[in-house]
């Protein structure tokens, strides 16, 4: 068992879409991760994607949707198998929650490594 500090997580980093593994949760990955412009469309065929808003806020974009806007201290689901794009106009901290080895991007070609901080 650790606590974990996710603003001196957050602060160990500066790039944007490049989530980073803070701990792991019965088989998860939980992330922090920063947005900022926009996530390509996407799906995840298998799981749900998980976002919670830690600070700012960040626009998801839900295909044949209007857009939904989620602010600092709400948290937003994707069911699985729709095809969703995060984006944000400022910096946005966000935790996310995937299964380890799921793809941030829904595909193992286009998806980006997530390091462990």
């Amino acid at each position: 068992m650790s606590r974990v500090n996710l603003t001196e997580k957050l602060a160990q980093f500066s790039s944007h879409w490049d989530p980073h593994v803070v701990a792991d949760y019965n088989n998860n990955d939980v992330m922090v991760v920063k947005f900022q412009g926009e996530f390509p469309y996407h799906h995840h065929d298998d799981t749900d994607d998980f976002f919670l808003v830690l600070e700012g806020e960040m626009v998801m974009d839900i295909e044949g949707q209007s857009p939904e806007i989620v602010r600092a201290g709400e948290l937003y689901i994707v069911p699985k198998g729709v095809t969703h794009r995060p984006r944000a106009d400022a910096e946005c901290k966000v935790l996310l929650i995937e299964p380890k080895g799921e793809p941030n991007t829904g595909d193992p070609a286009t998806a980006a490594p997530k390091p462990r901080i």
